[in-house]
């Protein structure tokens, strides 16, 4: 299994973009082959603060993740633009 955690702050005055942008791109990775879990979280007291909290059976279903079309519409071309700061952290189960 394979964890990824993405810690964004958006660009001041586009919280309510990126928030719609991040559940459409939330809802359509769930529907991906190897997808066990992908959930947007924001910040209560910083709502320029995103985390995104996502499970993958495994590296392959990762990557898979990151080249589909979704991907490379939303968060490539249209949320990272809109980010001051972008922070991904890929954690493995400790055994």
């Amino acid at each position: 299994m394979l964890i990824v955690v993405a810690r964004y702050v958006v660009a001041e005055g586009h919280e309510s973009t990126v928030t719609e942008l991040l559940r459409a791109n939330a809802q359509a990775s769930r529907a991906e082959r190897g997808c066990l879990e992908f959930t947007v979280h924001q910040d209560v007291d910083e709502p320029r603060r995103i985390l995104l909290y996502e499970r993958y059976d495994d590296e392959e279903a990762f990557h898979a993740h990151r080249r589909t079309p979704h991907f490379a519409d939303i968060i490539e071309r249209q949320v990272i633009p809109l980010l001051d700061e972008r922070d991904v952290t890929r954690l493995s189960p400790a055994t």
